[in-house]
């Protein structure tokens, strides 16, 4: 309000800009809101290019999560009945037992575990038993890794939910809405913290897994071994 002598000559064109930025706000509105059910059949279509739905007769999974970097190597194996919600970590021979619908603070760090390896191995389906985030599609965009053309997905966690709230997966799917490559960004940072492919798929039950994820140079390797699918 320092400008008084340019109020009273501005207060109109304001006034009418207002209500163009409104009327184009409930343009974009709409279309986001369009756009949101055609990428919701998107995400349904991936996840059930996973196998989705077979999952529901799936009653024991089997898992060791493998990670090669910098010369050392890690690994966690994990025993889960979806169907129960009991899960077993085992890690260089001692186990720990618990159930998903009972997670104690002495169990946070386990159950955080679990979820992280999980969304390695089954994020397509996280597309569809996820909440809280929103998402965006872009076609024929040049994948990191491969330089391929692909479907872009970008999926946004909010800041509220979740151990690592505000996260952000950059997904590239192919033309039978596979995933072939992924970036993950901690926090929706600008930069990913790793960019991987997606490959060496096995089907096991109609469930579909990508069992090796590398990076560019191959110097960052997240794999899957003793997979059983029951």
């Amino acid at each position: 309000m320092k400008y008084l002598s340019l109020l009273l000559a501005s207060f109109l064109f304001f006034a009418c800009q207002k209500n163009q930025d409104k009327k184009t706000e409930e343009q974009q509105v709409e279309t986001v809101s369009q756009n949101e059910n055609q990428k919701d059949e998107l995400l349904l279509a991936i996840a059930k290019a996973h196998g989705l739905e077979q999952w529901q007769d799936i009653k024991n999974l089997e898992f060791t999560f493998n990670i090669d970097r910098e010369g050392k190597h890690f690994k966690r194996a994990w025993t889960w009945s979806p169907q129960t919600g009991d899960v077993q970590l085992a890690i260089d021979g001692e186990k720990t037992k618990f159930n998903l619908d009972d997670i104690t603070d002495s169990l946070a760090e386990t159950h955080q575990k679990f979820v992280n390896d999980k969304y390695w191995l089954l994020f397509p389906f996280q597309l569809v038993w996820d909440d809280g985030f929103t998402h965006e599609t872009k076609k024929n965009i040049e994948a990191p890794i491969s330089g391929k053309k692909m479907t872009q997905v970008r999926v946004q966690y909010n800041k509220a939910d979740g151990y690592t709230p505000g996260d952000m997966y950059i997904i590239y799917v192919d033309s039978m809405h596979q995933i072939q490559e992924w970036g993950y960004y901690p926090g929706g940072q600008k930069e990913p913290a790793t960019e991987t492919t997606w490959e060496d798929y096995t089907t096991q039950k109609g469930i579909k897994i990508a069992q090796m994820h590398q990076n560019k140079d191959a110097s960052f390797k997240l794999y899957f071994t003793d997979l059983k699918i029951n």
